[in-house]
């Protein structure tokens, strides 16, 4: 199956050629949005924030290495003000680059330091947590494997599905090479190459498991609890399973924002950011029918259809040891996935 995603990881195709997308209209000057969330995600945000500010939003939405890369690409000259994206790697990449302003010490406040950037120059958000959805009617609970690298092995040739280009992928391959070495890496995936059956996207992953097509597929549970609510989870045949704790196949993902430091609109800009996590548009997003990830913001509880945030054992990894996905898209590479 075509990977339509490779155009993410090289900078290239017609991601880069999105065209702006209004959202809302307002009095004051719009704040520019390049954004590599769901649509849907940004969609509601962007409502929320025109309505509580003034301040509408026009958005460039895309692929996240894609994006990361037109900005490293267009620099100073940039029209953006905000960067709004699903993982971690890219917004690593943009700080390494100087190229994103410092977050207001008391919007960073309003999150656990451990999910914002170590410099202050990005703010965690949301988070989305790895696993693996499978089929009970092609596996039972109890054959599932205790760790993501177990899905190397022989026996689960033709089991697995697998989206290696998807970018909640890259972090996770950052984070097995953070923790295992570049050589386990790139072992895992050739394995994975010869094991697995390739989709485009984590959506791809999860449809192919719920029809029985898979018997599991690694994703993030985001994607599985999009699924269940769509079509109602009396219907959905579909599960989710935890690796065992600490093991890398249960990485957390942050959803992150930032400050361009070439913005002119810098006040608006924190505003966004402001808003992003405070207790009204966390919760709103948390009681939507379009996010499925943890509030980062203390106090606000989660979907109810995802597993409980004190229940998660992730790996212990720092997000700055997770990488900036220029390794991962190597690793790729040099597996023949890309």
């Amino acid at each position: 199956m075509p990977l339509s995603r490779r155009a993410a990881l090289t900078g290239g195709g017609s991601l880069l050629a999105t065209p702006f997308i209004a959202a809302g209209t307002a009095r004051a000057a719009p704040l520019v949005l390049y954004a590599a969330q769901h649509q849907q995600v940004v969609d509601l945000v962007n409502r929320a924030f025109t309505r509580a500010s003034g301040i509408g939003v026009r958005v460039h939405l895309g692929e996240a290495p894609a994006i990361a890369n037109q900005l490293a690409t267009e620099g100073a000259d940039s029209p953006a003000d905000v960067y709004f994206t699903e993982n971690s790697p890219e917004l690593l990449l943009l700080d390494a680059r100087g190229m994103l302003a410092p977050v207001a010490p008391l919007t960073l406040a309003q999150v656990p330091a451990t999910w914002s950037a170590p410099s202050g120059h990005w703010l965690g958000v949301l988070a989305r947590d790895a696993a693996l959805g499978y089929n009970p009617q092609r596996i039972a609970a109890a054959a599932l494997p205790a760790s993501l690298l177990d899905l190397a092995q022989p026996a689960w040739r033709g089991r697995v599905a697998f989206a290696p280009t998807d970018a909640d992928t890259l972090p996770l391959i950052g984070a097995i090479a953070a923790l295992h070495g570049a050589g386990a890496a790139l072992a895992w995936l050739r394995a994975m190459r010869a094991n697995a059956t390739l989709y485009d996207d984590d959506e791809g992953v999860i449809t192919a498991v719920e029809r029985g097509a898979a018997a599991c597929g690694i994703v993030n549970s985001y994607y599985w609890c999009r699924l269940a609510s769509g079509q109602g989870l009396a219907r959905t045949v579909s599960r989710v399973h935890h690796f065992a704790p600490g093991d890398v196949g249960n990485l957390i993902n942050v959803s992150g924002a930032a400050v361009l430091s070439a913005s002119r609109r810098q006040p608006a800009a924190q505003r966004y950011l402001a808003f992003l996590v405070s207790a009204r548009m966390q919760a709103a997003l948390a009681a939507s029918a379009v996010d499925f990830e943890y509030p980062l913001r203390p106090g606000v509880a989660a979907n109810p259809l995802l597993a409980p945030w004190r229940s998660l054992r992730p790996p212990a990894l720092s997000i700055a040891a997770i990488g900036d996905d220029r390794q991962a898209a190597r690793l790729l590479r040099l597996a023949g996935l890309v």
